[in-house]
């Protein structure tokens, strides 16, 4: 295997680019918890934990853990007002031994190689559960979005691009929205990978729907949430979810999206919702679409008309429920809180690394079902393979037939999830058994493939 850690940097004499441009936060500036951020060790623990119960090869078991490649990179950019900044930039490719790399792109200061090398393993592990044929990735630039104007953020998105077009692209590696970044700067990497390699859409995932995105890729985290949440519910808990009461955590994309399928399409009543800066709560269900339309008019959640506000702290937690579903960043589930989830039936993990592995295992010590990440996070990732697949074959699917495989995907790998738990017995938890069924698959692969 290759490991490389490679440092590009060099200075020009930039001329001014021009007038000072006012700068453009995102609409809505995503946070990416600096604090409770899983190292590579942590995310590790729940592998070791499924490699404990397999025998496995010590060689094969060295080559799945440890990530292909680690880049890092120094991006120089030019800003409007004439001064030069240099970003740190990075992007590691954990395992590609069922195809090519994937994985998102972050803008955030907090981004690391430790946090990128954790979020790439995890997606190594989630495409090989959901049978997706790709390989973990993840990349990042330590910045804060809120201080570039849309001119800068362009000149850094194509920089990346340009610094790294010899590690990504269609066959090798493919990048995707993540935090702070959206089918704008898609778009552009689309762009510029194109100018420099040739024309290839299937380059990158997330893009504009018209500019050879794919239907149904905004709502697709939430979709697959929701229809992982079914599964979960009537086959392990044996409940239905309409009728059954929820908390969702997080009011982003993929919380609000996840809201409004399960309550629409499948009867849920969801009687909180939080953000990072407040909450709202009701016993008789909150009316989401209308909540959805009061947050995208700039009202905050507390003053939602159709409900009380609440605090958005830890004593939403204690809000009487069926099932939470953290939708925010990781860790919002965590030794600190985790006792005030006690009261629930089970917990949706949504979020990637939402519960720590303190929180989790004190869940599972009283016996509190986990639907976790890299299951109930799939949804994104498994329609940004099938935009790959449209991209390739040149072909536009339409929305039914991306919800009706999307669903496919999510059943079919909920049935190896329910095998591998029946295998070992019902005390083994739904996690350990989505490690275990990625391990298998990946081990079979490294074995047929061969080390030559």
């Amino acid at each position: 295997m290759e490991r490389m850690i490679a440092t590009v940097a060099g200075l020009a004499k930039f001329a001014s680019c021009g007038p000072t441009l006012q700068r453009a936060a995102p609409v809505c500036f995503q946070r990416f918890c600096t604090t409770t951020t899983p190292t590579y060790g942590q995310t590790s623990v729940y592998v070791k934990e499924a490699l404990n119960i397999l025998d496995f090869d010590p060689q094969i078991e060295k080559a799945i853990l440890n990530p292909d490649r680690e880049v890092k990179v120094n991006l120089v950019i030019p800003m409007d007002n004439g001064e030069v900044n240099m970003y740190d930039a990075y992007r590691v490719q954990h395992n590609n031994v069922l195809g090519p790399f994937k994985g998102g792109i972050i803008f955030h200061p907090a981004v690391n190689l430790e946090n990128m090398r954790s979020l790439a393993s995890l997606n190594t592990w989630k495409f090989a559960l959901l049978n997706v044929q790709f390989g973990g990735s993840k990349g990042g630039v330590a910045v804060d979005p809120r201080t570039l104007s849309d001119r800068e953020m362009e000149k850094l998105t194509r920089k990346y691009v340009q610094a790294l077009q010899e590690v990504i692209g269609p066959r090798t590696d493919i990048p995707a929205p993540d935090i702070n970044t959206s089918e704008k700067h898609m778009a552009w990497i689309f762009d510029q990978y194109s100018k420099l390699r040739g024309f290839a859409p299937a380059a990158v995932t997330g893009k504009p729907q018209w500019l050879h995105g794919i239907v149904g890729r905004d709502s697709a985290g939430g979709r697959g949430a929701a229809y992982a949440t079914r599964e979960f519910m009537t086959r392990t808990l044996r409940r239905k979810v309409a009728g059954s009461t929820f908390l969702i955590q997080g009011f982003g994309k993929l919380g609000s999206w996840t809201a409004q399928i399960l309550q629409q399409e499948m009867g849920a009543k969801i009687v909180g919702v939080s953000c990072s800066e407040t909450a709202v709560y009701n016993e008789d269900g909150l009316d989401i679409a209308a909540l959805r339309n009061h947050v995208a008019q700039g009202g905050l959640l507390k003053d939602f008309p159709g409900g009380t506000g609440v605090s958005n702290c830890d004593t939403f937690l204690d809000i009487p429920a069926d099932v939470l579903i953290p939708c925010a960043v990781d860790g919002t589930i965590h030794k600190g809180n985790v006792e005030r989830c006690l009261h629930l039936k089970a917990i949706v993990e949504a979020a990637n690394s939402a519960l720590t592995p303190d929180a989790d295992m004190v869940l599972r010590q009283h016996g509190i079902p986990v639907l976790p990440d890299i299951f109930a996070n799939g949804g994104a990732v498994i329609v940004s393979f099938f935009e790959w697949v449209q991209n390739n074959q040149n072909l536009q699917w339409e929305e039914d037939e991306v919800k009706r495989e999307l669903d496919r995907y999510l059943t079919d790998a909920y049935d190896a999830l329910l095998r591998e738990q029946q295998q070992y017995g019902s005390s083994l938890s739904l996690r350990t058994a989505g490690y275990l069924v990625a391990l298998k698959r990946l081990q079979r692969a490294e074995l047929v493939r061969g080390h030559s």
